[in-house]
């Protein structure tokens, strides 16, 4: 009975140290996420803005900001604007496939679903609605929805030799 507890117990303390880490995991991937994100759609944003007024404008437009910003030349309004619109558009690509390449925003989704199911296993190991071995099993599948965040605990074969 008491070795019982004592494995509870560890189990317990296991899944709460793979919660911190995946709590320290989602604190800086979160950012992460959201940065790139944004830089993916205020990029594209302004990309298209950029292009719109003499899309739109035509030659009314060049000569008007020509005028306001004192360019020698019209041509020049259009060099700046397809700079910048290449510009904002170039890092907007760069953003979405960074984001992409690296399944931030997956491994974000996944980590917060492995974060909620450990809490909930942890609350129904506590209070004793759970066998050791069910609880067990259940703790492997959920710390392998999160195989990405480093210094997991040990392996789980150190709570069968408890058992």
């Amino acid at each position: 009975m008491k070795q019982a507890e004592a494995a509870r117990q560890k189990l317990s303390d296991r899944i709460e140290a793979q919660e911190t880490l995946i709590c320290a995991y989602l604190k800086r991937q979160r950012p992460r996420r959201n940065r790139l994100m944004n830089l993916s759609v205020w990029g594209s944003v302004l990309s298209v803005t950029l292009t719109a007024g003499p899309a739109l404008g035509g030659t009314r437009f060049t000569a008007a900001v020509q005028r306001v910003f004192s360019l020698p030349e019209s041509s020049m309004v259009w060099q700046i604007l397809c700079l910048l619109a290449v510009l904002s558009s170039g890092v907007a690509a760069l953003a979405t496939n960074l984001a992409s390449s690296h399944s931030v925003a997956a491994k974000v989704t996944a980590a917060e679903n492995s974060s909620a199911q450990l809490g909930g296993l942890k609350l129904a190991l506590d209070l004793g609605y759970l066998a050791l071995e069910d609880a067990l099993k259940l703790f492997q599948q959920y710390i392998a929805l999160a195989p990405f965040v480093e210094g997991r605990p040990a392996a789980i074969k150190d709570y069968r030799e408890t058992m």
